[in-house]
Formats: structure tokens, sequence, C-alpha cells
């Protein structure tokens, strides 16, 4: 009796194919559905979402999708130094089109608060981005 359809078995190799980047734009001023792309502006508003989520919130998201970054608010400034980068990198590291994170560049605001800019090197280019914690 066989358990697979015929034609199918361990000595079939399998292709893998890359799927596109096509995806719906969001404009953030208005909220609303501004049109498609994809490439890096698809890429840098994937990053965005990323970013403005946080991880295990919401449950439409996967485990893996999100950052943790705000137990990290109000927590000494190297610790928040420190712990930022890994927690970024984790944060994308289940994303393929994602190269490497780079430059991470911390700033002390008043009050508290650290803002860290770096790079997102992806397959279609390289972004900037900016987080405040």
């Amino acid at each position: 009796m066989a358990t697979l359809p015929d034609g199918v078995g361990l000595d079939v190799s399998l292709k893998h194919t890359e799927q596109p980047t096509n995806t719906f734009l969001i404009d953030w001023s208005s909220g609303q559905i501004s049109g498609m792309d994809e490439g890096l502006k698809a890429m840098r508003q994937a990053v965005e979402i990323v970013l403005q989520n946080e991880r295990f919130r919401w449950q439409i998201y996967d485990s893996n999708f999100g950052t943790e970054l705000e137990d990290l608010i109000g927590e000494e400034y190297d610790y928040i130094v420190s712990e930022l980068p890994r927690r970024i990198e984790e944060a994308f590291s289940m994303d393929s089109r994602i190269l490497s994170i780079e430059n991470f560049q911390f700033a002390e605001q008043g009050s508290g608060k650290v803002t860290v800019s770096f790079d997102v090197v992806t397959v279609y280019g390289t972004l900037s981005e900016e987080v405040e914690t």
C-alpha cells in the first residue's frame, strides 16, 4: 500500500523559488493604502512594521514577529546600549531578505530616553532606521 501519490518519492528534488515582495503600501499619515510596490520600498515598510510592533502582543502575528523593546524603558543607559543591538538583530533574523544590521549609533535623550539609529542591509539595498526607547 503506497503512502505517497504516484510519482512522488524521496528521490524527487525540490526547487527553491523566491517569492515576490509585492505589497500594499500604507500612507501612514492617512492610514490608507496608497498603491503597491516591491523591492526597497516594500522592504522599508516591512522593517517599519516590525519595529512598530511589540513581540508577543498581537495574536495575528507569529511569535517570531516584532521587537522586544518596551521592557527596556526606564533601564540604565549601559544596559540599553548592550541589549538593543541584539534585540533588533533578533527581530529581523527570520527575514531572509535582510542580510545584516549595521552601524548602531546611540544618543541619550533627556528624561532617560535613548535613541538608536542603524542601517538595515537588505538584498534590495540599505535602509537607515531609528528607534527610541
